[in-house]
Parts: structure tokens; sequence; C-alpha cells
């Protein structure tokens, strides 16, 4: 296993509002830029399918492999010889909420996807993070 990026930060904002927008999947350009869209077939739940369309690359399918309210949402994407694993977590605080993004890559390949196609992922990660609080707090 891999680990390309992982950020932790605290918000003033409850955690429904996070996990909110984490199944809003057409709220997901708004925060993460390099995303064009996203789409998920019937309800959100674990094991409910999607597409989305990286800026820049081809329309990529993903699995919903963890989907607790208010708590938790990750997905679950395959490349040849990958797998990338985005998981989302918030917690409650006295004062709002801590959250918590880690992308992983398990595989064979796990070591060409890091050098090539998701290099970029430690730096856009913390700022995805960064705009999704500042979505949330601004509403």
């Amino acid at each position: 296993m891999i680990t390309l990026a992982s950020a932790t930060r605290t918000s003033s904002a409850r955690p429904d509002r996070f996990f909110a927008k984490w199944i809003d999947h057409a709220s997901w350009p708004a925060w993460s830029p390099d995303t064009e869209w996203t789409r998920v077939e019937g309800p959100v739940r674990v094991g409910a399918r999607g597409v989305l369309k990286p800026a820049g690359g081809p329309k990529t399918g993903f699995t919903i492999s963890e989907c607790e309210r208010d708590r938790a949402y990750t997905d679950v994407s395959s490349v040849p010889g990958a797998r990338l694993t985005f998981r989302h977590t918030v917690e409650p605080t006295e004062t709002g909420s801590e959250l918590a993004v880690e992308v992983r890559l398990d595989g064979p390949l796990s070591w060409f996807w890091a050098r090539t196609a998701f290099k970029g992922f430690a730096t856009s990660v913390p700022e995805d993070l960064d705009r999704l609080i500042g979505i949330v707090e601004a509403a």
C-alpha cells in the first residue's frame, strides 16, 4: 500500500454539513477543481457505482465502499494493476469538526501510478480539503 496524500483539519461547521457535500456528487468540482464532473447511479450507499471525469483524463468508474452518515465516505476506483481509495472522515468536536482525508493505492502497479497520473495528490488533496471547509463554513 502507498499513501499518496493525507490531511487533517478542524472546522467550526458540524459534521453533517461535510457529509452532505461528500454525498452530493454534483458539488465535487466546486471543492475539487481537478474533477470535471461526478455521477452516481441510484441511491448513495455502500456498493453504489459512479463515474467521475478528472480534468484532462478519461472517465473513471468508482464504487462507494464506506458511507456512514455524518462520519465517513470512501470511494474506490480501479486502474490497471491498482486500486485507488479516497477516504474522508469527520468527527464532532466541542467547536465543530475534525476532518481527515487519506488517499491510498494498493496493487502490483501502485508504484507506477504513484509516479505518474497520481503524483500531484500530495498537493491537491490538502488544497481540496481546505476549499471544502471554506465552502461549508461560508454557507
